[in-house]
């Protein structure tokens, strides 16, 4: 259904901002490993940053390390079993709050300074629309699930393009709970940022939890806009066997998306600590072989000797120290009878209403900082204006989604990848690939009277300083508040076959 980029012969530019250089990331897997997707280290990280400030510390890291051991050595024999070690990480990295709103106070809600530098530069001067009122947008920075470092930094965008531009004003949140009728009175669209798990919900409170789903629901199709950026659609989803309830841990091998839930990331930490750390072979910890376990791994992940690291660079690093998952098991079945929609962790949507409405949940991703072209799907909406000429290239984290969870039959898409500027290499890394080789990366959508946008890339924080993905974003925004009048019909009609480059 792309697009051809017009003109006899485009040249074989990228557009690449200082900023959007790959960073050394640890080596690829398909499901990564256990210090990426899995939620260990960014676990580790929220467990030992006391001061959430974004930035990890030597003093910090250490003292984190030693307290446990204080709380680990109940006894106060003077030394830590497996056991001990494995109970005391699954109580330590926990997720702050569970799945309610309150708790999200336990998320770092400071963007780094250098990386608001560079966003700053490359903000767009002019809004394309005229705003027909003042406009005010809610970002919701809470994730439910996996907590990716860049969520300050997309919130800071959204206030920066508004305030630049004068499109809009912003308040920014990380408590759930203010997503309820009163206060979204006040308000003309939601920013999802990056939400991830059942971010709306309040595992103690039902009544609260059905509360904030309606009145997301209603906002949107009473009229107002909500627009999502990246980890948006990797909210409300879960594996398919009746062992897998919601929140429940990943089969070892796969990325954990949906899953991340009680004593994940502590048991798959403390084997790696406790057989890393038992310098002696006795079997158990002391509060010295804690020390020194702290001090290593810290020499691993601050290279440059610095005394300290940012949440984007640590998780790279620290899940180089991690063991590589094996490999996931064969299907039962064979490759060509097998079903292309769900793949080996068989994905399913857990809020049906939302899943559609926001246009997809998470299925797979090429690790960041994955090489992608964009490919132009609507090159007459005024939402791709600003990737005429050179085609747009992007190193992030890139989502794909199902064949049974996406449909171009229900978005209008913008953006998708160029799949065939993807070498085979790249394309081997995916489990269960789309038939169509369709992976749409933005659309728009009307939901009720209510608009959609959604921008699939916003993993990695060097992409917020991308021009081309800010206008992108400044345009989606004015879009869902109304001011940006755009085609938003479905790409493919109802009944129709939906076509995608091969």
């Amino acid at each position: 259904m792309g697009s051809v980029l017009c003109g006899s012969a485009v040249l074989a530019m990228t557009i690449v901002a200082a900023a959007q250089q790959p960073e050394p990331q640890a080596p690829q897997g398909r499901g990564g490993r256990g210090g990426g997707r899995g939620g260990v280290s960014p676990a580790l990280f929220a467990a030992a940053d006391s001061n959430k400030d974004g930035t990890l510390t030597r003093s910090e890291f250490k003292a984190t390390f030693d307290d446990w051991f204080t709380k680990w050595d109940a006894s106060g024999s003077g030394s830590l079993t497996q056991e001990h070690v494995t109970s005391g990480l699954t109580a330590a990295l926990q997720p702050a709050g569970g799945g309610g709103g309150r708790g999200a106070q336990g998320q770092n809600q400071t963007p780094n300074p250098n990386d608001v530098q560079a966003m700053m530069a490359a903000l767009p001067d002019k809004a394309p629309a005229t705003p027909r009122q003042p406009r005010k947008v809610l970002v919701l920075g809470k994730a439910g699930g996996f907590v990716h470092s860049s969520i300050p930094l997309a919130a800071r965008t959204v206030e920066e393009l508004g305030k630049k531009t004068g499109a809009w004003s912003t308040t920014i949140t990380y408590d759930a709970a203010d997503i309820n009728a009163q206060n979204l009175k006040q308000y003309d669209a939601i920013f999802l940022d990056s939400t991830t798990g059942a971010f709306l919900d309040d595992p103690n409170d039902q009544a609260a939890t059905d509360a904030r789903r309606k009145a997301l629901l209603e906002f949107v199709r009473g009229g107002k806009g909500l627009a999502g950026i990246h980890a948006a659609t990797d909210s409300y989803h879960r594996r398919n066997t009746p062992a897998a309830p919601e929140g429940a841990s990943a089969p070892a091998g796969f990325a954990g998306r949906g899953f991340g839930g009680r004593g994940g990331a502590g048991a798959t930490l403390a084997p790696v600590m406790f057989s890393q750390g038992d310098i002696n072979g006795d079997q158990k910890l002391s509060r010295a072989e804690m020390t020194t376990l702290a001090d290593t791994w810290f020499d691993k992940i601050d290279p440059q000797k610095t005394g300290s690291v940012i949440q984007a660079d640590f998780g790279s690093r620290f899940a180089a120290l991690l063991p590589a998952p094996p490999a996931p098991a064969a299907p039962p079945v064979a490759a060509a009878a097998r079903p292309a929609q769900t793949g080996p962790d068989g994905q399913v949507g857990t809020w049906p209403e939302f899943n559609k409405m926001i246009g997809g949940f998470f299925k797979f991703h090429w690790v960041d900082p994955q090489e992608i072209t964009y490919k132009i799907d609507d090159p007459k909406s005024p939402l791709t204006a600003m990737f005429k000429g050179a085609p747009l290239v992007v190193h992030d984290e890139t989502y794909t989604f199902g064949m049974d969870t996406f449909s171009r039959q229900n978005l209008h898409v913008l953006t998708s990848i160029d799949y065939s500027k993807m070498s085979d290499a790249d394309k081997a890394k995916e489990d269960w690939p789309r038939t169509d080789h369709d992976y749409a990366l933005s659309w728009i959508k009307r939901d009720g009277n209510g608009r959609v946008f959604y921008m699939a890339h916003g993993h990695a924080e060097r992409n917020y300083a991308v021009k081309p993905l800010l206008e992108h974003l400044l345009a989606g925004m004015q879009y869902a508040l109304g001011d940006l009048k755009a085609d938003d019909s479905p790409s493919v009609k109802p009944g129709s076959k939906t076509t995608a480059a091969k």
